[in-house]
């Protein structure tokens, strides 16, 4: 590897770090916020399923959390599945993200169970859906090899998308999952 091309990885690299640290940091303040000064007030602004007022939360959910051991489960695989999505080509995080936002957020909001729904797991399985099926779409050696890698070792994430315990919007991990399939489907048309 030439200087030239070490300087390019490491800046490459700085700029995943920073997009995604940006996320997750915003994630980790408006929760701290919204423990300390709103009394987990904000988690309103989550998505209601079929209530006008509700479709504002497609933007918000991915930022909003019952509280820091949901924060917690959510960092870790969004920071590793974000920068999965990321490896390829950084600017793929900025297509994936929103259509995953919409079609994740849509489905809750038109078949969702009835309360607020919250959390980053929604983004996390579309996230998970896209690297999965991105070589099947791509069929190329690189997209092929990173759906296997990512599979075997977050496949067992699948089984979040039926509904297995009370509580949990097992519904955005399913819309999420189909957001990423989608966004994946659109990339490989592009190319």
């Amino acid at each position: 590897m030439s200087n030239q091309q070490g300087k390019s990885l490491t800046r490459e690299l700085k700029t995943q770090f920073t997009i995604l640290g940006g996320f997750v940091a915003l994630m980790w303040v408006l929760e701290i916020v919204d423990v300390f000064v709103f009394r987990q007030g904000l988690n309103f602004y989550g998505i209601i399923p079929r209530e006008m007022i509700g479709l504002r939360g497609i933007l918000f959910i991915p930022f909003l959390h019952s509280g820091f051991p949901h924060l917690i489960s959510n960092t870790i695989p969004f920071l590793s599945l974000g920068w999965f999505v990321m490896l390829q080509k950084t600017s793929e995080f900025f297509i994936v993200t929103p259509i995953v936002m919409l079609v994740s957020g849509l489905g809750v909001w038109l078949l969702g169970s009835p309360g607020v729904h919250i959390g980053a797991s929604g983004v996390i399985f579309g996230y998970l859906g896209f690297l999965l099926t991105r070589g099947f779409f791509e069929r190329n050696f690189r997209s092929i090899f990173l759906s296997l890698l990512v599979g075997s070792f977050y496949g067992c994430l699948i089984w979040g998308v039926l509904p297995t315990q009370p509580g949990i919007s097992w519904e955005g991990h399913l819309f999420g999952f189909l957001g990423g399939v989608v966004a994946a489907r659109f990339l490989a048309k592009q190319k």
